[in-house]
């Protein structure tokens, strides 16, 4: 209780020491420090005859991030060690030709980064090793004609899209950067077909700069599943701002491998299988979902499609 104050008196008044701050935050568990704030308004408004000053410096605001993450992430390793995923063995970084000129090399994680848009990586794959097979360079894919390369890359999604892009992209390295891929973000965001996810992808992979997150649909929809984001994200580029702001630095490479192989086989978007998550008590989406028995399918279900075109 605050002191009463005896007729004629000063005013009283009281100090909070820094440890006193401290203590209100271990105590109250306050993740916020302007509810301290607050809270000291509140009883100032209570006892307006009552002066109340903080001695101690400004109290910071306190980085957030998610509760339990460590536990988390560890746990996703552990089930990622037996786990036999496409992105382990097909993924883009086994995609280029260690052999090739360094130059090559680099063009070859680029080529395999604009095919994997919206593409399973096992087609992704298949169709860098058609390319790779007649010998993809710069100068290859300019003297193919582009109804070649449609072949050579199909079923790869938008594959006709795609041929257009490669052409492009090819005459443009040759033009401005001698043949090489660009070494920063914005530089490869300015090519056509290219967005930020393979861009710190490909600075990952071709110049071994980690430069930012590489954020795919499976970690888009399992960082919001997790609760690994302040709000909810709805694009992408959000989730990958989002989780850069609390995930250290040197875990961004990891995490985008962890969780495309985590989301291919456990935390899928439809029926991920929670009941085998070792998360499971942890994941807001987990605790909430229901245990799903897997039915036997019937011979004459009819599934939804996608329709390909044919080159």
């Amino acid at each position: 209780m605050p002191p009463k104050r005896r007729k004629g008196s000063n005013p009283i008044k009281i100090e909070y020491e820094e440890d006193q701050v401290e203590r209100k935050i271990g105590d109250q568990v306050i993740s916020d420090p302007k509810n301290i704030r607050k809270k000291i308004k509140k009883e100032e408004n209570r006892f307006p005859d009552v002066k109340r000053d903080l001695k101690s410096e400004p109290v910071e605001d306190v980085k957030w991030e998610p509760l339990n993450w460590h536990r988390v992430f560890t746990n996703i390793r552990e089930m990622r060690k037996n786990l036999d995923t496409p992105v382990d063995d097909m993924g883009c970084e086994s995609c280029a030709d260690e052999a090739a000129d360094p130059k090559v090399f680099r063009f070859h994680h680029l080529v395999a980064l604009m095919l994997s848009s919206q593409t399973k990586d096992q087609v992704t794959h298949a169709a860098m090793q058609r390319l790779r097979a007649e010998k993809l360079s710069i100068d290859m894919i300019l003297e193919t004609p582009e109804v070649t390369i449609q072949t050579l890359i199909y079923p790869a999604s938008f594959y006709k899209r795609k041929a257009i892009y490669l052409k492009q992209v090819a005459q443009i390295l040759r033009e401005k950067y001698d043949g090489d891929i660009p070494d920063s973000v914005e530089g490869l965001c300015a090519l056509p077909g290219v967005g930020p996810k393979m861009a710190h992808l490909c600075m990952q992979c071709a110049w071994n700069t980690n430069s930012g997150i590489g954020v795919d649909t499976h970690v888009h929809r399992i960082a919001n599943r997790l609760g690994w984001l302040k709000k909810e994200s709805k694009m992408p580029e959000e989730t990958r701002k989002g989780l850069e702001d609390w995930l250290p630095k040197d875990l961004w490479r990891e995490v985008n491998w962890l969780l495309v192989g985590f989301g291919q086989t456990i935390c899928t978007p439809l029926r991920p299988k929670c009941a085998d998550c070792l998360n499971k008590s942890l994941c807001p989406y987990g605790a909430k979902a229901p245990i799903v028995v897997s039915s036997p399918r019937k011979k004459n279900s009819s599934r939804t499609g996608v329709k390909l075109e044919v080159p």
